[in-house]
């Protein structure tokens, strides 16, 4: 249900994707999309739930392989763009279409930006126990941020890998980083 719900809302955006549709697509009544989640609003806030808790196992995951400092930027960078690049259309609708979302898939996607950002600063200030948690905070939110924007940036340049939208958050974050990591930045 998730999953079509997700593209409908993403081909049509939110104010004109309609219940009926989605349930036609699933193949169910409905007045059965309306009993496991209560309103259109319900569905788009279990979508951005959904999307909330993938992402994290994905990025959580892949920087739990990682080596070094930099491995681990690397690799958290890289499975949020390969992540987004899978869901881009439903991230932008929700991206794009911000007073239109209902305040519970604000609040979700407010809590997923939370989530990303404490596994970032929980990383940051294992790797840079010289920095202040105030710094650790800040990067991780301006790592987030710049995550968040470049992402909508790949939505009007489909021709960007998900590699390409990581490395060049990676060189220009890498660049800041470094210093408090003890490591020096690679050309």
């Amino acid at each position: 249900m998730l999953d079509i719900a997700e593209e409908v809302f993403a081909e049509q955006g939110y104010r004109a994707a309609s219940m009926d549709d989605i349930a036609e697509r699933v193949g169910v009544s409905k007045p059965m999309l309306y009993e496991y989640f209560g309103s259109k609003d319900g569905l788009l806030s279990a979508c951005a739930t959904r999307i909330r808790t993938d992402l994290y196992d994905a990025t959580q995951e892949a920087m739990a392989e990682a080596d070094s400092p930099k491995d681990v930027l690397w690799r958290g960078l890289l499975a949020y763009f390969t992540f987004m690049e899978r869901h881009s259309q439903a991230m932008a609708v929700i991206a794009q279409e911000p007073m239109m979302i209902p305040a519970a898939t604000a609040d979700a996607i407010e809590a997923t930006r939370r989530q990303q950002t404490g596994l970032t600063a929980g990383l940051l200030a294992a790797f840079a126990p010289a920095a202040t948690p105030r710094a650790v905070e800040a990067f991780s939110e301006i790592i987030i941020g710049a995550c968040e924007r470049v992402s909508l940036w790949l939505a009007r340049h489909p021709e960007v890998t998900a590699e390409e939208a990581a490395r060049y958050v990676m060189d220009f974050s890498w660049q800041g980083l470094h210093v408090h990591m003890g490591s020096p930045p690679e050309a």
